[in-house]
């Protein structure tokens, strides 16, 4: 522990803060019971690792607990998992991943409201959801000035530690002091003052280097070498490399129309395997002059850039496996001059993404005949994670398209289906739908058109006569968007009771 304290010493550049130097034990007293927490952390990136363990720890002891927990998207089991178990969790804000948060969610115990990402730091400021009590921040250093350097990640973070009445620093000496200088911390003025964001290229940068912060707001300081959890990337199967193929196919079709350059126009990738997977694929694009303008910067996007592809990238995280980690901190210094990490309220603005034209890749759980896209709820009811930053982005995308295989579960799931048990993006905001059988592009059809290319294009041939015959009952009804109400989610109801979603004959 001493040694530990004393490299967090080396990173600590005030020296009037060195004084409030702790352990996570003594911090976690700054937290009371009932408190509204807001962590730093988007994806597992960038968020505290020993203070939530220490106030997990108090809570089984009798300790406070009830806390309403704020972060920027989903975090790490040291976080919301540990306090999950723990059941010190009342709230859960914005967003989630993870089994322990889950089932306390879907099992009532958590309550859970899912959010559109680039929308929840205004609003706290707003005073929409009460006052926030303690902002808790992983940096990588505290300048001279007092102020607070993040690290792999800044989601919510500039926004906590202005809301917060009281803010806990925890310096993680894992992270690479390198990470200084990619940050552009930027809080826009509320209305009705706010001006333009002149974010004009991916890269432009608008902000400082760093959050800033009043002084006498950090109560403790806790030093750290846990560093990020990290999951490694599984190797793209052949129905990503599928639907990888049919995106390139679509996007040379695009530029072969005339409707994107070359170069294409920024690209936003959702997170997870298939996103990076199919991202991994822009390898072989024709040009090198490929952008990324995204929520999160993995692994491939990485590759792309090592490769020369991309020039410009732009995110709120570096959300990598342990070997894209290691790249990260091998090719730092390069990666500073090309990339930059901003909120996820710039990130992910809608006026900046309409701007600048972005290309907008996310995933889809299941989408209907006609293109309504469901994200977050499985079967109706169970919560996943949250409709995350996907929205913000089909929205308002140049092209929006939605990713998904065509069946889960051996098959005993079709992810195309007759009527989407929920919905998270409405077919106003989906352009393209494409799985491993192809791509149904659905700009400027009506919907009867868009259900046809729909079953023919995207749907597991198993499922395609099914959904002919859904298609007919509906159409014999008659109506604009025609439906059989009495059948629409009966292949549901079937996996519930049957565990296959295959019609009864």
């Amino acid at each position: 522990m001493t040694d530990l304290f004393g490299h967090a010493k080396d990173r600590i550049r005030n020296t009037a803060l060195r004084s409030r130097l702790m352990t996570p034990e003594e911090a976690s007293i700054y937290v009371q019971d009932g408190a509204t927490v807001g962590c730093s952390g988007f994806t597992p990136a960038g968020y505290p690792k020993v203070i939530p363990s220490a106030m997990a720890d108090r809570a089984l002891n009798g300790g406070p607990k009830n806390f309403t927990l704020w972060t920027g998207a989903s975090v790490a089991p040291e976080l919301d998992g540990r306090l999950a178990e723990a059941g010190a969790i009342s709230y859960r804000f914005p967003y989630q991943t993870g089994k322990a948060i889950r089932d306390a969610i879907n099992g009532g115990e958590v309550g859970f409201q899912d959010m559109h990402l680039s929308m929840t730091p205004q609003n706290l400021r707003y005073g929409f959801y009460g006052p926030m009590d303690v902002a808790i921040i992983e940096v990588c250093a505290i300048t001279e000035e007092g102020n607070l350097v993040p690290t792999t990640s800044v989601g919510n973070s500039p926004s906590f530690v202005e809301s917060a009445e009281r803010v806990i620093v925890e310096v993680n000496t894992s992270q690479p002091e390198g990470l200084e200088g990619i940050h552009d911390i930027f809080i826009p003025e509320e209305p009705p003052y706010r001006k333009p964001f002149h974010v004009l290229k991916v890269n432009d940068r608008i902000g400082t280097p760093y959050i800033t912060c009043p002084m006498e707001k950090i109560v403790a300081i806790v030093p750290s070498n846990v560093p990020d959890h990290l999951t490694p990337m599984k190797e793209p199967d052949p129905v990503s490399r599928a639907m990888a193929r049919n995106l390139m196919d679509l996007l040379s079709v695009e530029v072969s129309s005339g409707r994107l350059p070359p170069g294409l126009l920024p690209i936003q990738a959702g997170v997870g395997n298939v996103a990076n997977a199919v991202i991994g694929e822009l390898v072989d694009w024709p040009t090198d002059d490929l952008r990324i303008y995204s929520e999160v910067i993995q692994d491939s996007m990485l590759t792309l850039l090592e490769t020369g592809k991309v020039q410009q990238m732009s995110g709120t995280a570096f959300t990598n496996s342990p070997e894209g980690a290691k790249k990260l901190l091998r090719r730092l210094e390069e990666i500073r001059k090309k990339a930059v990490l901003r909120p996820q309220e710039i990130s992910n603005h809608p006026e900046i993404i309409r701007r600048l034209g972005l290309i907008a890749i996310n995933t889809a759980l299941e989408v209907d005949i006609y293109g309504h896209v469901n994200s977050t709820v499985a079967m109706g009811s169970k919560m996943i994670n949250g409709i995350g930053g996907s929205g913000d982005f089909a929205r308002n995308a140049f092209l929006s398209v939605f990713l998904c295989p065509s069946t889960a579960n051996g098959g005993k799931i079709s992810r195309i289906v007759p009527f989407c048990s929920h919905v998270d993006h409405t077919e106003h905001d989906v352009d393209v739908v494409i799985t491993e059988y192809g791509v149904a592009d659905l700009r400027g059809l009506v919907p009867r058109e868009r259900s046809r290319l729909m079953i023919e294009k995207c749907a597991h041939p198993d499922y395609r006569a099914p959904l002919r015959e859904y298609l007919r009952l509906g159409e014999a009804r008659g109506g604009h968007e025609p439906h059989d109400l009495a059948s629409a989610l009966g292949w549901h109801l079937n996996y519930i009771e049957k565990g296959t979603m295959v019609p009864d004959q």
